[in-house]
């Protein structure tokens, strides 16, 4: 299958039958796989102006099945910083999505602009990220697998399927939980194996089926109704031993051993597998190569997080592999990737897989462990804790003592600049890092650094809150990285400043 050539920002490629295209020699960064990960991570490191493209075995950016289901608060959160959650929000459905182990936890009261979930299927929310990537001019080729790379002082060789080579700076394996770049750069993908199969499908059925979720000895199954009409099917196999792409047969077989009949099964749109195998990849980096999203963690999808933990990861790589490829930075920034994103990773896998604990059978004991985990995340503490865990809004990355603040998402707060109202999440839409002083009027200044982050002094009369912690005392300055998080918080001495600019926006400018 030939190899479909995007347009690229560099030059327009040729159109119509007889059209000769050639892959450009090299890219700064080049992601392999285009799912929400790969997207995100590309329109990052466009908007910090990097010559990145992706590599995608699709042909378009269809995709079969339903896979993901929606976006949690943070992901919004993300998206909103970047002036594009309005995109999303047009074609999803706001819900409470959070839950543990099917405990729905409502986090209407927690600290956000957007105190919520949004409903929004996997396809459409690729098909979005999609049409902002074109619209930021990165090349996507398609019908193309990266077959192997070698890397050098310099850089790394990326080879493909077509039999072409790209030259890049750097190499992101955004590929899936097979990640073909993460056992090649021969990193370990440490965990536990699969305890048990889940089948999902969307079909047709001649009777009208068991409506609902159901527990018993061989795990948890769900039956509902979907807007087209159709019928989707969540159905734990009675064995591990099928594997692979599975067939209608196999539903059947699953459905019968559950309901004693499979409903008249028929006309599937799609069917998948998954496991709740948790693993996580040793490192997220390997020289020139980091991992991403699926390739660098897979769980089980209860409490829908992994899109929305592969997006986080993207949007705390885009901008500090941009300030490297630009040589802003030094190559040692990205290790902090690793530092921060691997724990976050960890407890995702971790709250997987006391969520299956829970679910995984329908005795009695899980049944008043279920009732009994439900009591306590009825208690408002509780529920606000996992609802911040859950919707990824308590994330703190460790970046030392002082101010609550320090390591946490900054809010969204609604500032006074220059006598105009203005939100602070637009002050984060160009992807660069930002200076907010609410003391004195050029109260605190970092003119080395004006040239990567934006200097805004700023009145704010409100409350500061956060998830989980509650009202945390007003700073005179604050220094948020392009990512939203807080990487310095002060007052008008400055002191540590010029220490956290030269950590994460490099050192400074010469005079």
């Amino acid at each position: 299958m030939p190899v479909l050539l995007p347009t690229s920002r560099l030059r327009r490629q040729p159109q119509g039958a007889d059209a000769r295209n050639q892959m450009p020699p090299g890219h700064a960064v080049v992601i392999a796989g285009g799912g929400p990960t790969g997207l995100m991570l590309a329109a990052e490191l466009a908007l910090a102006k990097v010559d990145v493209a992706i590599l995608e075995r699709r042909a378009s950016q269809d995709l079969v099945g339903t896979r993901a289901g929606g976006l949690h608060a943070r992901s919004i959160e993300i998206l909103d910083q970047r002036g594009v959650a309005d995109r999303f929000l047009r074609e999803g459905q706001i819900v409470q999505l959070a839950g543990f182990a099917w405990t729905r936890l409502d986090i209407s009261d927690l600290p956000t602009r957007h105190a919520y979930g949004l409903a929004l299927r996997q396809s459409r929310i690729e098909r979005i990220l999609a049409d902002w990537v074109e619209e930021l001019k990165v090349p996507i080729y398609r019908n193309v697998e990266l077959t192997g790379f070698a890397q050098d002082e310099t850089g790394i060789d990326v080879t493909l399927s077509s039999g072409e080579t790209l030259r890049a700076d750097y190499l992101v394996g955004c590929d899936g939980g097979r990640s073909l770049v993460r056992k090649a750069a021969g990193i370990d993908f440490a965990g536990t194996s699969p305890t048990l199969s889940n089948l999902m499908a969307e079909v047709e059925m001649r009777e009208v089926p068991a409506w609902g979720l159901r527990h018993d000895g061989l795990g948890f199954h769900g039956l509902s109704k979907t807007e087209s009409g159709r019928v989707l099917v969540v159905v734990t196999e009675a064995t591990l031993a099928r594997t692979g792409e599975p067939s209608l047969r196999d539903l059947s077989d699953a459905l019968v051993a559950v309901y004693g009949t499979d409903f008249g099964l028929h006309n599937p749109a799609w069917i998948s597998r998954f496991t709740d195998a948790a693993r996580q990849a040793a490192t997220y980096r390997n020289g020139r190569v980091l991992l991403a999203g699926d390739a660098a963690h897979i769980h089980h999808s209860v409490g829908g997080q992994g899109l929305n933990l592969g997006v986080q990861d993207a949007v705390n790589l885009g901008w500090k592999l941009a300030q490297v490829v630009h040589r802003i930075s030094p190559d040692s920034l990205l290790d902090s990737y690793h530092a921060e994103r691997h724990p976050v990773g960890a407890r995702v896998l971790k709250n997987t897989m006391a969520q299956i604990a829970l679910l995984r059978r329908g005795d009695d004991g899980l049944k008043a462990a279920r009732e009994v985990i439900a009591d306590l995340l009825g208690m408002d503490e509780p529920r606000k804790r996992f609802g911040a865990m859950m919707s990824g809004l308590d994330i703190r990355y460790d970046l030392g003592e002082g101010h609550a603040l320090l390591g946490r998402r900054m809010p969204d707060l609604d500032l006074i600049v220059e006598g105009q109202k203005l939100r602070l999440f637009s002050l984060l839409q160009e992807a660069r890092g930002v200076l907010v002083n609410f003391g004195k009027r050029g109260g605190v200044a970092a003119t080395p650094w004006v040239d990567r982050i934006n200097v805004v002094d700023a009145g704010y009369d409100g409350a500061w809150e956060l998830p989980v912690i509650g009202q945390v005392a007003a700073p005179d300055a604050v220094l948020v990285r392009p990512d939203g998080h807080v990487a310095w918080v002060g007052n008008e001495n400055q002191h540590g400043l010029e220490d956290a600019l030269t950590r994460w926006f490099g050192p400074p400018a010469a005079a």
